[in-house]
């Protein structure tokens, strides 16, 4: 096996467990790895340091599988995925939930992987090469583990870019999903497009947060913005909201939107859609002196990494001071970052700046966050990236 060795002062946080190497942190590279291979690391006075995958054409030159001497083999993955099973296992004791993230990456200790589970089917997102070097053996070890025959891969994130993956859609294992498929979560129908709908189907980060703001919404008016397929209007409803707007970009997400309304026996007459931008309708709203006890803000990533977060926060500013200026006195204010280069104090601030220059002021009521099938590595802090606040507008 190769050996990677790190420069002098550089093992600091491979000592406390981090599982990256950068290309900076390495000071040689001992024989010619190949794109994923596994290698050894060494400080710069040749103490072993654990066993990772090697990938030449990232910035994140080494991911770490182990912190001592093991081998990246069939066994070890099948043990890495049968931990990953058992810990969902028991999170999941309470509430029906048939659809969850059954890997999630390094906090799993499979950096790079992704597995959603849907029923009977997993989708995968092989994002690093490490674990693109070893796809065979990890389909393998998720049937045997999940006793599911059915493995689709979903590797179309431009994350694959940086690794010098091309992007990859097909069936692993078994028949390809069909094109809808019916899951439960928190007691709601909601179904998933596992061949072309967001992420792998659907948003599962999101299922306990729009539990918790859904009781919240009880005989209130609701504007949900970036609804997607409409988790948040569809909560809110099952609580007795009066009345709630889904607004999103995307006319076929709001088309089903509207059939997971019919789908889960709400009543129709409660829900409408607006087709269009967050931004835009958000300002047209303020010309029509419109008014709403709840705003829920769930956008997409707007800080892929560090050097977006200054363009980020502006949009998240923006998003909330729009949204501030619609609410009624005592209504509330609920917005999400899932960016993880955005962390809370600053998403907080942001938040904080943006009643300001609304003129409005409120108080942080609750605080959400990602659920437990999205497990936060104590040594990987990069694993937590959703944030969310429930803040009470005076």
């Amino acid at each position: 096996m190769d050996t990677i060795t790190l420069k002098s002062g550089r093992d600091a946080s491979l000592r406390r467990r981090h599982p990256w190497i950068f290309s900076g942190a390495i000071a040689r590279v001992q024989g010619s790895p190949q794109s994923g291979a596994s290698v050894r690391v060494n400080s710069d006075k040749g103490e072993f340091l654990g066993i990772g995958g090697y990938s030449p054409h990232s910035q994140i030159r080494v991911r770490m599988y182990a912190f001592d001497d093991v081998d990246f083999d069939a066994d070890y993955q099948r043990h890495l995925v049968a931990a990953a099973v058992a810990r969902r296992q028991q999170v999941f004791t309470q509430g029906q939930r048939t659809a969850y993230r059954l890997i999630y990456g390094e906090a799993d200790g499979l950096p790079g992987l992704v597995v959603d589970r849907y029923n009977d089917f997993l989708v995968c997102q092989f994002l690093f090469a490490g674990v693109e070097r070893h796809k065979e053996s990890l389909v393998k070890a998720l049937m045997s583990e999940t006793g599911c025959r059915n493995v689709y891969e979903r590797s179309d994130s431009a994350v694959r870019e940086k690794e010098g993956l091309r992007p990859l859609c097909g069936s692993l294992a078994g028949e390809p999903p069909p094109s809808l498929v019916e899951v439960e979560q928190g007691g709601l129908i909601l179904m998933a497009n596992l061949l072309e709908g967001h992420k792998t189907g659907l948003y599962l980060d999101q299922v306990e947060n729009q539990r918790q703001v859904g009781a919240l919404c009880g005989g209130k008016t609701v504007l949900n913005c970036f609804a997607y397929t409409g988790g948040f209007s569809l909560t809110a409803l099952a609580a007795g909201a009066a009345e709630v707007t889904s607004v999103d970009v995307s006319a076929p997400a709001l088309a089903m939107a509207t059939d997971h309304v019919r789908r889960n026996s709400l009543d129709p007459s409660r829900h409408s859609s607006v087709e269009g931008s967050v931004f835009d309708v958000l300002r047209n709203y303020q010309r029509e002196e419109r008014c709403f006890d709840v705003i829920v803000l769930d956008p997409p990533k707007f800080a892929e990494n560090k050097s977006q977060v200054m363009k980020a926060a502006r949009a998240y500013k923006d998003l909330a001071l729009q949204a501030a200026r619609l609410i009624a006195p005592g209504g509330l204010l609920v917005n999400f970052s899932c960016s993880g280069a955005i962390d809370l104090n600053l998403f907080q601030k942001i938040t904080a700046d943006a009643l300001l220059d609304a003129g409005r002021s409120g108080s942080i009521i609750r605080y959400l966050h990602q659920p437990a099938d999205h497990p936060v590595a104590l040594n990987f802090p990069e694993s937590q990236y959703l944030k969310g606040l429930v803040s009470l507008i005076d």
